[in-house]
C-alpha cells in the first residue's frame, strides 16, 4: 500500500520546537511521506529553531514583513500557501495550537476538502479576547479538523462538550515534553556544550538566583507589561536574585521593557535565545514569570516553579497540578508569589516537585500512530 502523504504546517518558533519531534517520528515511519512547509511567520526565530532540530523544510513561504498585520500574515499564508497545496495534493494538513499560521493553514486545507488534524487541541480560556487572537484561532482549528490530537485528558473532555467526535479525539500528552526531553538529554550528555552556553551567558556566575522572565501577549501590551516590568524592578531591589529577560522582538515590548525596566547589575535584558540556550536558562534559573504557554508545559519537567503573568490561562491542568500560580499583570501579586516561593524553602520544594500534568515524552509516537490508523497505511 502506498504512504499516506502529510503536509506540516508551521511558522513561529513555539511552532518548530513542538512540531520538531513530530516531524522526526513521521519521517521514521515508512508508511508516511513527511513534507513540511514554514510561513515564516517569525522568521530569525524559526531559523533558529529549524537549525538546532536539523529540520529542512520543503516549502518557505517567507512572509514575514517588517510592520505586519495579522490581516498581513492570514492573506500572506493563503496566498502562499494555495498554490504549494494544490501542487502535492496532500493526504491531511497538520497544524498546531493557536497561532495565525495555523489558522490560516487550516482555513487553506478546508477551502480544498483536504483533512486537517490539529496538534494540541482543545485548549481554551472562554474568553474570545484573550488570549487575542490566539482563543479564535484555535477554536476555529478544531472546528474543521477531524484528528484532533489533545494534549490531556482536560483538552479532550472540552472538545467532546463541544461536539467533536469520540474517534476524532486522542489523549497524547504535549510534543513540548517530548522536544524538551531530547534537548536536556543532550545538553546533559555533553558538559562541553553546556559549558560553552554557560559561558557566552557570562552573567549566572554572579552567585545570585536566577528568575527567567518573558513576556510577548498581545493582551498585556496595554498597560499590563508596564505592571510586570515594576514587579521586577521591586524583586531586583532585593539584592539576591539576578533578573534574565530575553526581550521579544515586537516592537511593543522592546520599547515598554526599554521604558519601564531600571538599568540595575542584576538585571539581563538580552537578545531572544535560541531554544537550546534557552533550555539551559530554563534547566538553571530558580523560577520563572512568564505568559508563555509553551514554558507552563515545559517548566515541571525541570521542577521549576512558573508564575503565569496573564488574567487566565487555557492549560489549567498547571494549576490543577500546582506546578503554575495565576497571578495576573498586578504588581504587588507578582511581587508577593515570587518572594514567598524565594523565601520560603517548603512552599517551593512543594511546588517543584509536582510531576508534569502534559506529557511523558510520547506524543509524537502516538499522532504517527493514529495518522497510519486513520490513512490505512503502512505498519507502524
Amino acid at each position: 500500500m502506498s504512504a499516506t502523504r502529510q503536509l506540516i504546517v508551521f511558522g513561529t518558533r513555539p511552532e518548530a520546537i513542538k512540531m520538531a519531534p513530530v516531524v522526526a517520528e513521521l519521517r521514521r515511519r515508512p508508511g508516511i511521506e513527511t513534507l513540511v512547509c514554514v510561513t515564516a511567520q517569525h522568521r530569525q526565530m524559526l531559523d533558529q529553531v529549524l537549525d538546532i532540530f536539523d529540520l529542512k523544510p520543503d516549502f518557505d513561504l517567507d512572509i514575514m514583513r517588517q510592520g505586519q498585520t495579522l490581516d498581513d500574515i492570514v492573506t500572506g499564508v493563503l496566498t502562499g500557501l494555495g498554490p504549494v497545496l494544490d501542487r502535492v495534493k496532500p493526504d491531511r494538513v497538520i497544524v498546531h495550537g493557536d497561532t495565525t499560521t495555523s489558522f490560516a493553514g487550516a482555513l487553506a486545507g478546508f477551502h480544498r476538502q483536504i483533512p486537517v488534524g490539529h496538534v494540541e487541541a482543545g485548549l481554551r480560556t472562554g474568553d474570545l479576547t484573550a488570549p487575542w487572537p490566539e482563543e479564535m484561532n484555535r477554536r476555529f482549528v478544531d472546528l474543521v479538523a477531524d484528528l484532533l490530537w489533545a494534549p490531556t485528558e482536560h483538552a479532550a473532555a472540552v472538545l467532546r462538550g463541544e461536539g467533536a467526535a469520540p474517534d476524532n479525539i486522542l489523549v497524547t500528552g504535549n510534543t513540548v515534553v517530548d522536544a524538551l526531553q531530547t534537548t536536556v538529554g543532550r545538553l546533559r550528555a555533553d558538559p562541553g556544550l553546556a559549558a560553552e552556553l554557560d559561558a557566552k551567558a557570562g552573567f549566572t556566575a554572579l552567585g545570585r538566583r536566577m528568575i527567567l522572565v518573558t513576556g510577548h501577549r498581545r493582551e498585556n501590551f496595554d498597560g499590563g507589561l508596564a505592571d510586570v516590568c515594576a514587579a521586577l524592578d521591586r524583586l531586583a531591589s532585593r539584592g539576591d536574585v539576578e533578573i534574565v529577560w530575553p526581550v521579544h522582538p515586537n516592537p511593543v515590548v522592546r520599547r515598554t521593557v526599554a521604558e519601564r525596566m531600571q538599568a540595575r547589575d542584576c538585571v539581563h535584558l538580552i537578545a531572544p535565545q535560541d531554544y537550546l540556550a534557552f533550555t539551559r536558562l530554563m534547566d538553571r534559573c530558580e523560577l520563572i514569570i512568564t505568559d508563555s504557554g509553551g514554558i507552563q508545559e515545559e517548566a515541571p519537567s525541570l521542577g521549576k516553579p512558573v508564575l503565569v503573568t496573564r488574567a487566565q490561562t487555557e492549560r489549567g491542568e498547571a494549576l490543577t497540578a500546582g506546578t503554575a500560580i495565576l497571578v495576573g499583570t498586578d504588581t504587588a501579586r507578582i511581587v508577593a508569589e515570587a518572594e514567598r516561593l524565594l523565601d520560603d524553602a517548603g512552599a517551593y520544594r512543594a511546588m517543584a516537585a509536582r510531576a508534569n500534568p502534559f506529557g511523558d515524552g510520547g506524543a509524537a509516537a502516538r499522532i504517527a500512530d493514529s495518522i497510519l490508523a486513520r490513512h490505512g497505511a503502512g505498519a507502524a
